[in-house]
């Protein structure tokens, strides 16, 4: 099951990378179907969360599932502060964006959501572990490649 998780995982940040590229691009044209796009994107943030979360909680190298390793601190072991640190906090911060923007998409306010999701965007990019990492961060690009 945790495998399957961490691949939906990983599936989903592809769909969410182009639903806020959509999204950003309808914000600014000034497209009526932000709203739509937008609670899509939402939907699928919040979902990606609670994987998240589960993986953070109870995946391989979960917090409660296996623990901090003997010996090991948490801000100088580069593998768990990105883990358990840095990419969840990140992730939970433009997670809060797409939702205030998609709340600005219902009100029909373009310029202040889609300056939202570009924001949300850049942290969800920088967080997002990319094969080029170092020191055992970085993941495929697609599961199972």
């Amino acid at each position: 099951m945790e495998k399957g998780m961490l691949d939906l995982h990983s599936v989903l940040r592809w769909i969410i990378i182009v639903l806020l590229f959509v999204t950003i691009y309808q914000a600014f044209s000034k497209n009526k179907s932000l709203k739509k796009s937008s609670l899509w994107l939402m939907i699928c943030a919040h979902t990606m969360l609670g994987i998240g979360l589960y993986q953070l909680l109870l995946g391989r190298f979960g917090m409660i599932n296996k623990g901090l390793p003997a010996g090991t601190s948490l801000m100088k072991d580069s593998f768990y502060r990105f883990y358990w640190v840095e990419h969840p906090l990140l992730m939970i911060v433009a997670i809060v964006l797409i939702t205030m923007a998609r709340g600005k998409a219902k009100a029909f306010n373009y310029k202040a959501a889609g300056w939202l999701l570009v924001t949300s965007l850049i942290f969800i990019l920088v967080a997002v572990p990319w094969p080029f990492r170092g020191s055992g961060i970085g993941r495929h690009l697609l599961p199972g490649m």
